[in-house]
């Protein structure tokens, strides 16, 4: 029996798995016992577990031909950022499937890798199919947050679920960007992310003199955490090119047709705006990044509050976290404190490994016009979680280029789509980089 990706894929969105944060989600644990008893019939042995009832997790092996072999993870979130609806053409949980599209909250993160890898599974067990080595897939909760009810808590309450396995394969790498060469050829780029920066969330505090709004007071806890925030929020970052950002830039450019002069701020520059579509992947995580994104202070408007707060995302270049925290402390000045909200180190794996040739090997045998390049993440994905427990995480969630150039849109925003050509080439592509690795 052939199971329809993107039929299932439109299914998975129907299943409402908003997180809204700060421990406040829906639909976690529907979407975990539907995939949970689709294993099971399936004859797979999967566990369904989590903190709390409603966020729950489902994690299977799948024994390998050569168990000698080191494992492989494979995980995806199915929790999705809350949509609104009055901005939507549609339901953004109607789950359709039209104009050549899967549309829906979810649709390209990441229900999409979801669908593949369940496809996936359900057609080795319709045909009998084993992998070479162990799979242990993971469909995780809680990963739009913190990960605290999902890969974090599997990482910590359940490291044997992990055990043997060397490598992981997860969201936002190996999904086709077609940009035009100097000499106006096509060029297919799949980038495979092989790093991501930092996430290091902090709150920050300053404190004052209360008073009454009409008798200002020397020290204002308001005025105080104000002026940190606008160091930390205006401050520029120095350039600092990784060895992985460098890769990428420097193998984006040649597939394109052009040199790149790395060498002063300038080159970098007009060679990230050079590379289009490409350049934006690199102007991320080319600098280590401080945004404040919410603050509290105060109750009354004639009242002066003695203690104000904000929130401020970092995000780390691997190999800064020390410099970058030392920085920040020097920006926020006197009286003011901070304290971890979440701290997750950045993650680097090798871009040289047998794993990473795999997955050029898979997108080449699909496309052999597939220029491969590994790329650091601006972002984070779960791979945070399980890169502690010793495993190289790569981002690799391939999606093969659409032949009517649709492209994946709305990642976090308004009409979330993925193209439906780009589903079923995905997951052969998966399908052939998990048989064959």
């Amino acid at each position: 029996m052939k199971h329809d990706v993107a039929a299932l894929c439109a299914q998975l969105i129907r299943f409402d798995t908003t997180n809204f944060g700060e421990g406040n989600s829906r639909g976690e644990n529907e979407a975990a016992a539907f995939i949970h008893g689709l294993l099971r019939d399936a004859g797979y042995d999967p566990v369904l577990l989590g903190p709390d009832p409603q966020r729950s997790s489902v994690v299977v092996r799948v024994a390998g031909s050569e168990p000698s072999l080191p494992a492989l993870l494979v995980h995806a979130h199915l929790d999705v950022v809350p949509a609104e609806p009055e901005q939507w053409s549609f339901d953004p949980f109607a789950g359709l499937v039209k104009d050549g599209y899967v549309y829906g909250r979810g649709a390209s993160d990441m229900k999409d890798m979801v669908a593949m890898t369940l496809v996936t599974l359900l057609n080795w067990a319709d045909t009998g199919t084993r992998p070479r080595r162990d799979i242990v897939v993971a469909f995780v909760a809680d990963e739009e947050d913190k990960g605290d009810y999902g890969a974090l808590w599997l990482a910590a309450e359940h490291p044997e679920l992990f055990a043997g396995v060397e490598a992981a394969i997860g969201e936002s790498g190996g999904s086709a960007t077609i940009l035009t060469a100097v000499d106006g050829s096509p060029v297919h780029l799949y980038p495979v992310a092989v790093a991501e920066r930092g996430t290091l969330h902090i709150r920050v505090r300053a404190t004052g003199t209360s008073g009454h709004g009409s008798r200002p007071v020397d020290k204002n806890a308001v005025k105080t955490l104000i002026s940190a925030l606008d160091r930390v929020g205006n401050y520029r970052w120095p350039l600092t090119i990784t060895p992985v950002v460098r890769a990428y830039i420097e193998g984006t450019t040649a597939a394109l047709g052009f040199g790149a002069d790395l060498t002063s701020e300038e080159g970098v520059q007009a060679a990230v705006d050079a590379m289009g579509e490409a350049g934006t992947v690199a102007s991320v995580t080319l600098r280590c990044s401080s945004t404040p994104t919410v603050l509290r202070a105060g109750y009354k408007v004639n009242v002066i509050p003695g203690v104000a707060e904000a929130d401020i995302d970092i995000r780390a270049l691997p190999g800064t976290e020390e410099e970058t925290l030392a920085t920040i402390d020097g920006l926020l000045g006197e009286g003011i404190t901070r304290e971890f909200l979440s701290y997750q180190p950045p993650t680097s794996s090798s871009p040289d490994s047998s794993w990473f040739t795999a997955m050029t090997a898979a997108l080449q045998r699909h496309d052999p016009a597939a220029v491969v390049v590994p790329f650091c993440m601006g972002g984070g994905t779960d791979a945070k979680a399980f890169a502690p427990l010793g495993i190289s995480c790569y981002g690799f969630s391939p999606l093969g280029a659409d032949p009517d150039g649709r492209t994946v849109a709305g990642v976090h925003g308004v009409d979330e789509r993925v193209p439906v050509h780009s589903l079923i080439t995905g997951q052969l592509i998966l399908a052939d980089f998990l048989s064959a690795v």
